[in-house]
């Protein structure tokens, strides 16, 4: 497979994934938000910060302001990873390798960008919370169609591995992020550690990951309430939770060795030996650990990691080395 076809792959999913959590981060807050006392503007500020982005919102707007946030993450043309943005650059990855993916993954991709695309000219300068949560819904159904479409319609070859693993590497690093957020900036004070408040966070929390339900239904002991080293637990460790990190990363593993043809547990190239090393230390790992140790610090380093990963992956397939002229 050209590596330019792969590369835009790869990246067509990682902005779907990427739009649908930006939706995620979103709704959630605004979900939490109706249940928590005056102070709504407080909790505005870190949605950005989940984004690693704070520098740029704060160079073109003056206030974490709901409206201000609002449209920063949804239809902001400037900003690379708002919604809009995330779906006109999978649409132009996916409409450069129509060759390569199936029919209905293209119309279905279009349809994505048609939906936003709408919504962004008809937005009005205060949506009503029930549009908002419409919108939001529709961009979240939208990225599980694009992935069934994608399983059910690509050949499971070269290309659908791609995308997989551009998939749940960017998955991966949007859990930690919101994790990372919730334990960095948005812990309570300590009169609300334990408190009904301190569980609407840890609940949004969930929601966010779509892992609500999968928590409470789990028969782990950790689980059977919702505590900060349950939900931590839950959403790094999980062998069988798809959004959970130790799942991405596994699965992102199996489709980078899938396109290489080099057996799990034996490495050949940089890609997999930094993926390779970093899901085996989630393999062994446990939560007391980890919180020995530092949620933030731990998700931090984990980051940095995960993005040497897309590094060297970047480096071992899509990177065209100059073909040097011969000499006369």
């Amino acid at each position: 497979m050209l590596s330019r076809v792969a590369d835009s792959i790869y990246w067509l999913n990682r902005y779907i994934e990427r739009a649908e959590n930006v939706a995620r981060f979103v709704e959630v807050n605004l979900n939490l938000l109706l249940d928590l006392p005056m102070g709504l503007q407080e909790q505005w500020q870190p949605l950005v910060t989940t984004t690693g982005d704070r520098a740029v919102f704060e160079s073109r707007y003056s206030e974490f302001t709901a409206d201000a946030v609002m449209q920063f993450l949804t239809f902001d043309a400037e900003y690379d990873n708002s919604i809009l943005s995330c779906v006109r650059a999978a649409r132009t990855n996916a409409r450069s390798v129509r060759e390569a993916i199936s029919s209905a993954m293209w119309e279905q991709v279009n349809d994505f960008y048609l939906m936003v695309t709408e919504a962004a000219r008809s937005q009005e300068s205060h949506w009503s919370l029930s549009a908002i949560s419409d919108f939001l819904a529709q961009v979240k159904r939208a990225s599980h169609s694009f992935n069934g479409v994608m399983d059910a319609t690509m050949t499971h070859s070269e290309g659908w591995n791609f995308g997989c693993m551009g998939r749940y590497l960017e998955r991966a690093d949007k859990t930690s992020r919101i994790l990372d957020v919730k334990y960095y900036l948005l812990l309570p004070t300590p009169d609300h550690v334990g408190s009904p408040l301190d569980e609407l966070g840890w609940m949004a929390l969930l929601k966010s990951a779509s892992a609500y339900e999968m928590y409470r239904k789990s028969l782990s002991s950790y689980q059977h309430r919702i505590t900060p080293a349950g939900v931590a637990a839950f959403l790094i460790l999980d062998i069988a939770f798809p959004r959970s990190i130790r799942f991405c990363l596994l699965e992102a593993e199996r489709s980078l060795h899938a396109i290489t043809g080099s057996p799990l547990g034996f490495w050949q190239n940089d890609s997999e030996r930094t993926l390779g090393r970093l899901r085996s230390e989630l393999e062994y790992a446990t939560i007391e650990e980890i919180l020995h140790q530092g949620m933030h610090e731990f998700l931090d380093r984990l980051q940095l990691q995960m993005n040497t990963v897309d590094r060297t992956i970047f480096e071992t397939f899509f990177s065209l080395e100059p073909i040097m002229a011969q000499s006369q």
